[in-house]
């Protein structure tokens, strides 16, 4: 009997809601793994105890709630960020904090737990592949379910390790798949010699996707200023902070460079609290003050409709591209089937009524004189790999503009840092983000920071930016390979249990 077994046994006999708890510990140890902890071993040792609980479990209820519990841990701590929106404004909203938080680990952890239910159906508790695969196909339907949410995806405990570089092979849920399967052997094999081919085979990727310290980009690449202006969200829409706060932005973006003069300055999502109606005077005077074209995340009104929108002025003032970001958060940026309820007379919460932001067409290049093409992202929209890799053409960079000021002061623009980070690795291009209080950054392809402004500071970023590299094999194929490959793990795993 294996050492993760041993636990697995003394959980099962223990009554459903203090085995629900423990099993809510080990899917909180679990997420220590994602950023800004990064303990991805405890990530692996905690499945792999949960994964040799789900074996003892003889009814269909106890792997359900083997799965729920777990899930319901692990979100609990890796979302607990989402408490933060709410906190604003604590007098109108606080008291929706503690629901959003159980309501988003619960809801979450609902995938877990029919990812392990259908594993029981499928070939038995006793099934581990078919959990692994289970779960993994969970995870993918987490990320495009009710418009998708794969925030602290399991495989994102690999991000800034040598194994993230994986992923512009298979994408994130390869990853993901990678961890359920290490945590699967854990759990089958214990503390067993054999054990050591496959530390011995993780060893060797590491050293074999180890990409080195980042080299220079060239002298001959262009130089982009990325201004973080700091503007806390509880004061950035007070009266007369607007003002206040387009003038740190002009001053920090007017800031005489200590090396080549940079060909381009961007600002955050929503950097002027003007509309773009309005905003056109002071656009100007920012493109001939700093000399240089301005990316700037900006609101617009068409009629009576409202766009998160990202604007491109030239050296005149002149505006050369525009996109409005077309994946809304809902109930943040947006209400679902609000215009539904429009049709019953409930107008409020309909896009149409001014009851929100209206989506952009979708997907989209902007151009950037002096810079070339870049795959625009606005905020959440930086965390879909598969809707970046679905860009109508290959861009030169991927440009990230957000405002982070809503996740918090630590884990929440840590984790999504991270992630803008795997999208680089993905695509093999380089990423630009400003964020409006930070982690402003330069990432390469590899997903290395080059350079960043911290959290809750005021600064401007001067760095060249990195060449793209060649189209990635997940550029080519996407999440396809993956997902056979779970169709194969879920063939066999049911082939082997009727054999049984």
């Amino acid at each position: 009997m294996t050492v993760a077994t041993r636990v697995a046994s003394r959980l099962s006999a223990m009554s459903a809601a203090p085995r629900g708890a423990v099993y809510a510990v080990l899917g909180a140890l679990a997420g220590l793994g994602q950023s800004p902890w990064g303990f991805w071993p405890l990530t692996i040792l905690s499945l792999a105890v949960a994964f040799a609980a789900a074996r003892q479990e003889t009814r269909l209820r106890g792997a359900v709630w083997v799965g729920w519990a777990l899930g319901a841990g692990y979100f609990g701590l890796t979302l607990h960020w989402i408490v933060q929106p709410f906190l604003v404004d604590v007098a109108r909203h606080g008291w929706m904090a503690p629901f959003a938080l159980f309501f988003m680990a619960t809801g979450a952890g609902a995938f877990w737990a029919l990812a392990f239910g259908l594993a029981h159906r499928l070939a038995g508790g006793a099934s581990l592949p078919a959990v692994v695969a289970m779960l993994a196909a969970a995870e993918m339907a987490r990320a495009l379910i009710l418009t998708g949410f794969p925030w602290a995806m399991i495989g994102h405990v690999w991000i800034g390790t040598p194994i993230a570089q994986l992923s512009a092979i298979t994408g994130p849920h390869g990853l993901t798949l990678l961890t359920l399967v290490l945590s699967a052997g854990i759990a089958a094999a214990g503390l067993r010699l054999w054990l050591v081919l496959p530390a011995l085979v993780l060893a060797a990727g590491w050293i074999a996707f180890d990409p080195g310290p980042p080299g220079g980009a060239g002298d001959d690449r262009p130089v982009v200023r990325i201004v973080q202006p700091n503007a806390r969200q509880d004061l950035k829409w007070q009266p007369g902070m607007a003002e206040f706060f387009y003038d740190r932005l002009l001053t920090l973006s007017s800031v005489a460079p200590e090396g080549p003069p940079p060909v381009a300055t961007i600002w955050p999502e929503t950097a002027l609290q003007w509309l773009l109606e309005q905003a056109g005077p002071r656009l100007e005077t920012a493109s001939r003050l700093t000399g240089t074209p301005v990316v700037s995340g900006i609101q617009r009104r068409e009629g009576r409709r409202y766009f998160n929108s990202l604007v491109v002025v030239d050296q005149d003032g002149g505006i050369v591209d525009l996109y409005d970001k077309w994946h809304l958060v809902p109930f943040g940026e947006y209400m679902p089937l609000g215009e539904v309820m429009a049709r019953f007379g409930i107008h409020g919460l309909a896009a149409s009524e001014g009851g929100g932001y209206t989506p952009g067409e979708g997907p989209a290049l902007v151009r950037i004189p002096g810079l070339g093409s870049a795959l625009a992202l606005i905020c959440y929209e930086g965390i879909f790999a598969e809707e970046v890799r679905a860009a109508p053409a290959r861009p030169d960079f991927l440009l990230l503009l957000t405002n982070d000021a809503w996740f918090g002061n630590w884990a929440g623009p840590e984790q999504h840092l991270a992630q803008a980070r795997l999208r680089a690795i993905e695509q093999g291009l380089p990423l630009v983000r400003a964020a409006n209080t930070g982690i402003s950054a330069m990432i390469d392809p590899q997903g290395r920071v080059l350079g960043r402004i911290p959290l809750n500071t005021d600064g401007a970023l001067d760095l060249p930016l990195p060449p793209a590299e060649e189209p990635t094999i997940y550029t080519r194929y996407g999440d396809l390979p993956v997902g056979l490959l779970l169709v194969l793990i879920s063939l066999a795993a049911f082939y082997r249990a009727k054999r049984d």
